[in-house]
């Protein structure tokens, strides 16, 4: 029956069950439920304009099969229970969720949990700055351990630390130089890995110069883990995010099953990385292929196994706890006389789900993108999208569903003057300008087909800060309210689809406090930005030079 069914459905859902295991007849049932999706407004958007590609989307109507009833919770609990069939679905209550909001709070929760850590603390990051707030946020892990040491239980905390490789060895002093005091002073808890791109090997990885380098591909997971807590987030672990770069920041409280599967992920990351020694030389883990010196498939196949490995294990187990949960709470399995919640003494009922999605291309990993996607598509008119990135350079197939859709858009993404890039040294210094003709080629197919009102363009600004925000809030059709929110690591680009490992979240509730919360950090990201309009792209500083337009199509996957 699953055979049958792949066979007849668009490439997309071809493409989401080759990465997950067959016969499963969830998988069926989202492969049926997303094709009527698209056959029942194929007709809406054959009126739409020729060009937009997304033809390959649409397919003859398949038939919807029907999910086993104890799928991991009661049916009916939200309507995105969909992406449960490809990443594990961890339902928690919603006092456990806060959102942050400043670069400044972030930094000393960061702090204060490290320092009450017992067990672990994993931390994973494109790189680690050089300045004295990184320099104190090393001086907690030492002290943190230190006090590990001297516990009457020993030495039972660990310190996992997941950087690129390309980045964090960037100059005299970096990342590298930055742990190796730790590294040596705690060998035995302490674990620095640093991954490095399959991509980059050969004569490219001779000629290309640092900085350059980190084009070809890069870490890019933002996870900070404490014990059971964990933040997600989009920040790096340097001072402007700590600062003066707004990003956006979720604090899980008390989140064991969460915790422990971004602990299993950065650890698996970390296997198929190079291992940082106390000489700040690196070597790979006893019995993994090299990264750039062994064969580039072999790699690739082994990094994708132990990936796969956790997340599979992971969307397992909880399938399992939650199916015994549902059981456990049917009415007949209940002794009359004695009701578990009216005594107090059992969970709260969840109310919020928790989705990580993850993107590692280079492995063969897409799970991200392809969930992306779907959410883009099955907005419906009436529902209001907001999207924020801190780099505007959206593939072809978000902006092609983003055009080709009927839900409302506003997009926020960095003016000039708050870009990361603005007043770099050498060609970097050009990359602003390249985002603004990326903006501009976007607002003029918008503006083509007559899309102003529905897709509006937001730029953040403000004085003295840079801007690294991204995901998105989905409000449904007569909700003030958001129902979902994505927040991590990716920006939605070429980069981030294809050349970067990435992990975000999807958060999923229906409590209307969490729900404010999304709300509020929303509108406090959009209330300093401007609409833009055709008029934005008249003023001086968004004149781009001639020679940046030529190069903007050659080097916009790059960056």
């Amino acid at each position: 029956m699953a055979a049958a069914v792949v066979a007849e459905a668009p490439v997309l859902w071809r493409r989401l069950l080759d990465l997950l295991p067959r016969g499963r007849p969830s998988l069926t049932a989202l492969l049926g439920r997303l094709s009527d999706r698209l056959t029942r407004g194929r007709d809406r958007r054959s009126r739409r304009s020729s060009w937009l590609l997304l033809a390959p989307l649409l397919s003859p109507t398949v038939p919807q099969l029907t999910a086993p009833p104890c799928c991991l919770c009661p049916e009916g609990s939200h309507r995105f229970q969909w992406i449960r069939n490809l990443v594990p679905e961890f339902g928690i209550a919603s006092s456990h969720v806060k959102v942050l909001s400043s670069p400044s709070e972030f930094y000393e929760l960061m702090k204060g949990q490290i320092k009450m850590a017992k067990k672990r603390v994993v931390l994973a990051s494109l790189y680690l700055g050089t300045g004295p707030l990184e320099q104190e946020l090393v001086d907690c892990i030492e002290t943190t351990l230190e006090r590990s040491l001297q516990a009457c239980d020993s030495s039972n905390l660990s310190v996992s630390i997941l950087l690129d490789f390309t980045r964090g060895s960037r100059g005299a002093k970096n990342s590298r130089t930055m742990l190796l005091p730790l590294l040596r002073r705690f060998p035995e808890q302490v674990r620095v890995s640093l991954f490095h791109t399959p991509n980059l090997r050969g004569l490219l990885r001779l000629l290309i110069p640092e900085r350059f380098n980190e084009t070809i591909g890069l870490q890019h997971i933002k996870v900070y883990l404490f014990d059971d807590n964990v933040i997600l987030s989009g920040a790096n672990l340097s001072d402007s995010y700590f600062t003066n770069r707004q990003d956006r920041y979720v604090f899980l409280r008390d989140s064991p099953e969460i915790a422990d599967f971004f602990t299993e992920l950065v650890n698996a990351v970390g296997d198929v990385s190079l291992q940082l020694q106390q000489d700040n030389t690196v070597k790979v883990v006893d019995g993994m292929v090299h990264p750039y010196q062994g064969d580039k498939m072999a790699y690739c196949e082994a990094a994708n196994k132990r990936v796969m490995e956790v997340i599979d294990s992971a969307r397992t187990r909880q399938e399992s706890l939650h199916t015994q949960t549902f059981h456990c709470n049917q009415p007949e399995e209940i002794p009359p006389s004695r009701d578990p919640k009216a005594d107090g003494d059992g969970p709260p009922e969840p109310d919020t789900w928790i989705y990580p999605l993850i993107q590692m291309k280079p492995f063969g990993i897409q799970i991200d993108e392809i969930i992306t996607e779907t959410l883009l598509m099955e907005a419906e008119r009436g529902a209001s999208v907001f999207l924020t990135t801190g780099y505007f350079n959206l593939t072809q197939a978000y902006m092609d569903l983003i055009l080709g859709t009927r839900a409302k858009y506003q997009i926020l993404l960095a003016s000039p003057e708050v870009n990361g890039f603005f007043g770099a040294k050498g060609v970097a210094g050009a990359i602003p300008a390249a985002y603004v003709h990326i903006e501009r080629q976007f607002f003029s197919e918008v503006c083509f087909l007559g899309q102003q009102e529905r897709i509006r363009l937001q730029e953040y600004s403000r004085s003295g800060w840079t801007f690294h925000a991204k995901g998105l809030w989905l409000y449904l059709a007569g909700s003030s309210l958001p129902c979902l929110t994505l927040i991590g690591s990716p920006n939605f680009g070429y980069r981030s689809v294809h050349r970067d490992l990435e992990a975000q979240v999807a958060i999923v509730t229906k409590n209307k406090s969490l729900q404010q919360q999304f709300h509020q950090e929303q509108e406090q990201l959009y209330l300093r930005s401007g609409t833009v309009s055709a008029l934005t792209f008249k003023q001086p500083n968004r004149y781009v030079k001639l020679w940046v337009k030529m190069v903007t199509p050659l080097i916009k996957n790059f960056f």
